[in-house]
C-alpha cells in the first residue's frame, strides 16, 4: 500500500538558504581536507566561513525547535572539530593539562555540548510536543 505523502506537513527551505547551506558544506570540506593534508593556513582560514554560516543557519531556523537544536549541535561540532584541528596544527594537542588529560580532550566540551542539546531535544522536548507540527509558511 502507498502512503499518502501529500497529507503530511512539508518543510520548505528558501532557495537562498539552501544555497548558503550548500556553500557551508564546501567550506566545511575544504577545512577538513586542509586538516587531513596539513595545509595549516587554508584549514585555519576555513574555520571562519564554516562557523559563521553555521551560526547564521541556526539563527535563521530558531523558530523551529528541531532545526534549531540540530543546527546548534552542528555549530558546536564545528567548534570542537576546529579546536582539535588547531591543537594538532600548533602541536599542543598532546601537551598534558593534568594527569593523562591532554589539550586534545578539551574538544570533548563542545562535542558533549552537542550531544546534550540533541538529548534535550529527543528525550525532553520532542516527547512533550508530539502534537505540534513545525509548519513553515
Amino acid at each position: 500500500m502507498h502512503k499518502n505523502v501529500t497529507a503530511q506537513p512539508v518543510y520548505s527551505i528558501p532557495l537562498s538558504y539552501r544555497r548558503m547551506e550548500n556553500l557551508h558544506i564546501v567550506f566545511w570540506l575544504l577545512k577538513d581536507i586542509s586538516w587531513c593534508m596539513i595545509w595549516k593556513p587554508l584549514g585555519i582560514a576555513m574555520i571562519f566561513p564554516t562557523l559563521i554560516i553555521s551560526i547564521v543557519i541556526a539563527w535563521r531556523t530558531r523558530q523551529y525547535m528541531s532545526e534549531l537544536c540540530h543546527n546548534v549541535a552542528i555549530t558546536v561540532w564545528i567548534t570542537a572539530n576546529s579546536y582539535w584541528m588547531i591543537s594538532e596544527f600548533l602541536h599542543f594537542d598532546e601537551q598534558v593539562i593534568v594527569g593523562e588529560i591532554t589539550y586534545r580532550y578539551l574538544a570533548l566540551i563542545p562535542f558533549i555540548t552537542g550531544i546534550l542539546i540533541l538529548a534535550y531535544y529527543y528525550l525532553y522536548y520532542q516527547p512533550r510536543h508530539k502534537d505540534e507540527t513545525e509548519i513553515v509558511e
